[in-house]
């Protein structure tokens, strides 16, 4: 039974800690510690000098905070610490923005740098060995939270970055591309380079992001600057740099799924890619209509595929850049091409339609090739004529009275 006194005393004293002495003297020494690391940091490390106050200031704070940190860990050495709450804590998130993760590599370095000349110092006679011990355990933990800090603040902005990046991308493709678009895209590190295109395809199955990094990848090799994203089944990249939408494309067709993968026209900035991208969306529709089309395919090469199926602006392209151009040239151009087309593609037959020899129909179907780009003896160019043909006169005959 125990004694009745007993069960009335005071609670027993704590025992005290094992190295109290070096403890009350690292308390003590504390705030001289923090202020010999911020001065060391101001002699060795340039980028802390040229900051501005505010985040040299910030600074000054975590290093003092991980003095306390630490003084506070070797009094409960055996207790779990949250050091990067503690440490870092005290900082605002965009500090990781305004110093690299090297940068505050060398910071800390620099702390438990003056940490360690001051161990003779401040360590009790005896504990010069236990105090170093516990401040390489320290600093060791110190470098898991950092890269965990560095890390956690890598994800929040690659999140962000995503979806600032999905954002541009919905806005070419939709056809609301403005200067918000511009000021998203340029926080993104794009620098309105003077060539631009837009690539379509399918996109593969599995992880977008995967796919997104391999597009990455192929641009940074190919020294390429883009915006991608998957928008539901599609594979969208807005590619600067190269006046070759080919090229740019078989660049970056790896991560595209099998199925055709199609280049919008080179436009100048990002404002007027959505003009690149709805020639390729309509090239892509209409690739169904071209079963052997190259991959990957050039929009323009579709447009006599785009044109049937309904794409207004592949039907002006037609006429503006094929048939007017011929109309301009003399009526003979468009009657020879037309009688050769009509004549399967027959040079002799196309002459005695024309009462005219045979070198005279190659003469002006040599001219109709310099006139347009599209040479008529070239099976898939006569068809992209032959639609230009149809639909010009379609727009003459829409202006007759």
């Amino acid at each position: 039974m125990p004694h009745p006194e007993r069960e009335h005393s005071p609670a027993h004293p704590a025992p005290a800690h094992p190295h109290h002495a070096t403890l009350r003297r690292l308390e003590k020494s504390s705030g001289r510690l923090a202020a010999n690391a911020i001065a060391r940091m101001d002699e060795t490390l340039p980028w802390y000098r040229a900051m501005p106050p505010e985040n040299r200031s910030w600074i000054g704070l975590v290093a003092q905070a991980g003095i306390a940190a630490f003084t506070e860990w070797f009094r409960h050495p055996d207790t779990p610490q949250a050091i990067s709450t503690d440490v870092f804590g005290t900082a605002p998130r965009e500090l990781t923005r305004a110093i690299t993760l090297r940068q505050t590599v060398e910071m800390v370095r620099t702390t438990i740098e003056v940490m360690e000349a001051a161990i003779e110092e401040v360590a009790a006679p005896g504990d010069e060995s236990i105090l170093r011990e516990a401040l390489l355990v320290y600093a060791r933990e110190i470098a898991f939270a950092t890269a965990q800090v560095y890390a956690q603040a890598a994800e929040a902005r690659g999140a962000w970055d995503a979806r600032l990046e999905s954002l541009v991308v919905n806005a070419v493709l939709s056809g609301e591309a403005d200067e918000g678009a511009l000021s998203r895209a340029a926080a993104l590190g794009w620098n309105s380079p003077e060539h631009v295109c837009v690539v379509l395809g399918t996109a593969p199955d599995g992880d977008s992001e995967l796919t997104v990094e391999a597009i990455r990848r192929a641009a940074r090799h190919h020294k390429l600057q883009v915006l991608t994203g998957v928008l539901g089944d599609r594979l969208v990249v807005i590619a600067g740099g190269s006046d070759n939408p080919l090229q740019v494309a078989k660049s970056l067709i790896g991560p595209f799924a099998a199925g055709p993968v199609v280049a919008g026209p080179v436009v100048p900035d990002l404002l007027n890619a959505t003009k690149s991208a709805q020639a390729a969306a309509a090239g892509l529709k209409a690739c169904t209509a071209w079963q052997d089309a190259p991959r990957p395919v050039l929009a323009d090469d579709l447009l006599p595929e785009r044109a049937i199926a309904s794409d207004p602006s592949a039907r002006e392209q037609l006429v503006e850049e094929i048939y007017r151009p011929l109309e301009e040239a003399g009526s003979a151009l468009l009657e020879t091409l037309s009688v050769y087309l009509e004549q399967a593609s027959s040079l002799e037959g196309a002459a005695r339609m024309l009462f005219v020899h045979p070198n005279t129909v190659r003469y002006r179907l040599r001219r109709v090739t310099d006139v347009t780009g599209w040479s008529p003896s070239d099976v898939r160019s006569a068809f992209t004529l032959r639609i230009a043909l149809i639909l010009g006169r379609l727009a003459d005959g829409d202006q007759q009275p």
